[in-house]
């Protein structure tokens, strides 16, 4: 055998060892393409959800009736009477007739107006290319190494531990997810919040004579002593006093935010004026029996112009 025909047969055997050996496999790893992660689908925010508030339930407009009086009626929709008499072109002494229309809004449209539905998007399917093309990944090859092995590795979920492997350990088993918990009573969120709500306090101290409802009535009579303080029971602005309303004796009407008014009825003496800006607790008048048959203080709480029980917003720690 020749020198030439010994390196060949020795070649060929090298070249037959190397076919049977297996080769290692590269992995494969996923990974979002670039164009994926920067488009609007991924990149948009959740939608928020907002709560629904409660329909304004006046009307624009409304016909005057026999026994109205402007300032009635302003206390009734909840409304300033000076605005109320602005908007019609009325002026002093603010006089109103029977079958008169009064709008009830400013002449730009602000205002009281009936809450309207929010519009609800319509949702339409991607066509079947544009879906697969913008959410299903692509795998990228990655030619094996210890490297790529290792990034593998710490892409893939963790698996949980049990108890009975964390307690092998010497370690604390892991805790429940939190949505197993009960949420603590203080952590849960009312389920109205109302934005135009109002830190109240008690107008005076002493017996409870009346309640809401009681008789007609559409506030709470407290009891007292002649020449008692009566206190604001918020802050706000005081957009009416007099004796314009039948019934009421001397009046003050305080204004606290677009929603809520407060009505003290039957003073003795009026201490504040209108466009005055009162804080919460100041007194505002002394207690008396104007058109009343007893010392007292009659106390409204008014929501849109809508009379609300007191008690629901006055603090526990009633008058005593």
């Amino acid at each position: 055998m020749t020198l030439k025909t010994l390196a060949t047969l020795s070649l060929t055997a090298l070249l037959v060892a190397g076919c049977g050996t297996t080769p290692h496999r590269a992995p494969v790893i996923d990974r979002l393409p670039a164009e994926s992660a920067r488009s609007p689908q991924n990149t948009a925010k959740p939608a928020t959800k907002v709560a629904p508030r409660e329909p304004d339930w006046r009307p624009a407009t409304y016909t005057v009736k026999k026994g109205d009086t402007l300032y009635s009626l302003a206390l009734e929709f909840g409304l300033d009477y000076r605005e109320l008499a602005e908007w019609n072109g009325i002026g002093e002494p603010y006089l109103i007739r029977v079958g008169q229309v009064l709008r009830l809004t400013p002449p730009g449209g602000e205002g009281v107006q009936p809450l309207k539905a929010p519009a609800v998007a319509e949702a339409k399917p991607l066509p079947a290319a544009e879906a697969v093309l913008k959410t299903e990944p692509k795998a990228i090859r990655e030619p094996y190494s210890e490297q790529a092995l290792a990034r593998l590795e710490k892409s893939a979920p963790p698996k949980p531990e049990s108890a009975s492997t964390a307690n092998a350990l010497g370690r604390s088993p892991p805790e429940k997810p939190a949505a197993d918990k009960p949420l603590a009573a203080e952590n849960q969120a009312p389920e109205e919040d109302d934005p135009d709500r109002v830190e109240w306090v008690w107008p005076a101290t002493g017996k409870l004579l009346a309640s809401f409802g009681e008789g007609g009535s559409k506030g709470v009579d407290i009891a007292g002593n002649l020449g008692q303080p009566v206190l604001a029971a918020a802050a706000g602005k005081v957009v009416h006093t007099g004796t314009t309303l039948r019934g009421y004796g001397k009046l003050i009407i305080i204004k606290h935010n677009k929603s809520y008014f407060s009505v003290y009825a039957h003073n003795s003496q009026i201490l504040v004026k209108e466009g005055q800006n009162v804080v919460r607790g100041q007194k505002i008048a002394e207690m008396g029996d104007s058109d009343a048959d007893r010392v007292k203080l009659h106390f409204e709480i008014r929501r849109l112009g809508k009379p609300v029980d007191p008690l629901k917003y006055l603090p526990n720690d009633k008058t005593s």
